[in-house]
């Protein structure tokens, strides 16, 4: 698809405050998911910079199709990406910022696991750099970070570690992000209050040097039982943890990751639009 497709002189702007609220592109999973459509979900909710899942930046740059359990399909795939050139992901790039978005992030959620080669490993940084991001995600894994550690390192772009209800105030203190000095956090604040009784904002001061993004989604809290909803409905302290970035000048983004239930009549883009208002709001 031609970069010029999406240009427009209005381009999106969801930096308020000095906070860039962005999402992750997974909040689009109902629909269609080829890059061009996922840039159209990003600009109809009014968003100029997001975490963008690999598989759509792979896909664009012609990956080979098939389920990665079949042994024949992986390896495939695997060949696929120890020759692929760069210039594929350097005009998804440019599609996407000549349209007023930036890619901040990508998420590679296997990168590390202990069957990859390097080689491969060494590949999702290099499509990291392509993008313009300055971060890979996946989930929390120390035994993930003692690989990625040296090479993240090496390359200059940070992994972080994205949690769903398995931490707590101190999981970071133990050694996960003692392997590499661009080893960082992605932390779900969301799951974090649907899990722990204590107050998340005291654990975003405390990790906020190694903070790459906040995923924002309002949970009910433990107590009452965790439930996705829709923002400002929930448990979860979205407007004080987006006052805290503020109020802190924190170069940390802020991401919507859209999870509860879509509304009759509605879509993911016009949620997402609505997740940004309310974010527009807390920070005014």
């Amino acid at each position: 698809m031609p970069s010029g497709v999406f240009a427009a002189d209005a381009k999106p702007d969801s930096r308020f405050g000095g906070v860039q609220i962005g999402a992750i592109t997974y909040s689009y999973r109902s629909m269609p998911g080829d890059a061009g459509s996922v840039l159209s979900h990003i600009l109809g909710s009014g968003i100029s910079s997001v975490e963008l899942m690999g598989n759509t930046a792979e896909s664009f740059a012609g990956l080979p199709g098939g389920n990665p359990k079949d042994p024949e399909k992986a390896k495939a795939m695997l060949e696929w990406r120890l020759a692929a050139p760069m210039d594929k992901f350097e005009t998804l790039r440019k599609m996407y910022n000549d349209a007023g978005v930036a890619i901040h992030i990508v998420k590679f959620g296997d990168i590390g696991n202990k069957e990859m080669p390097d080689d491969q490993i060494d590949y999702y940084f290099r499509v990291a750099k392509a993008l313009g991001a300055k971060g890979i995600t996946r989930e929390i894994s120390e035994e993930a970070a003692k690989r990625v550690g040296p090479l993240a390192d090496k390359h200059g772009i940070l992994v972080g570690f994205h949690n769903h209800t398995q931490i707590n105030a101190t999981t970071y203190d133990g050694p996960i992000l003692s392997y590499g000095k661009c080893l960082a956090i992605n932390l779900d604040i969301g799951h974090y209050v649907a899990a722990n009784d204590d107050d998340v904002i005291a654990v975003i001061e405390k990790y906020r040097d190694r903070i790459i993004s906040l995923h924002l989604k309002d949970r009910k809290n433990k107590a009452n039982g965790g439930t996705n909803m829709p923002f400002g409905l929930g448990d979860t302290p979205v407007p004080a943890a987006l006052q805290y970035l503020k109020k802190n000048k924190l170069p940390i983004h802020a991401d919507i990751e859209l999870e509860y239930p879509i509304p009759q009549g509605s879509d993911a883009v016009k949620e997402v639009a609505a997740c940004v208002r309310f974010c527009k709001q807390a920070l005014a």
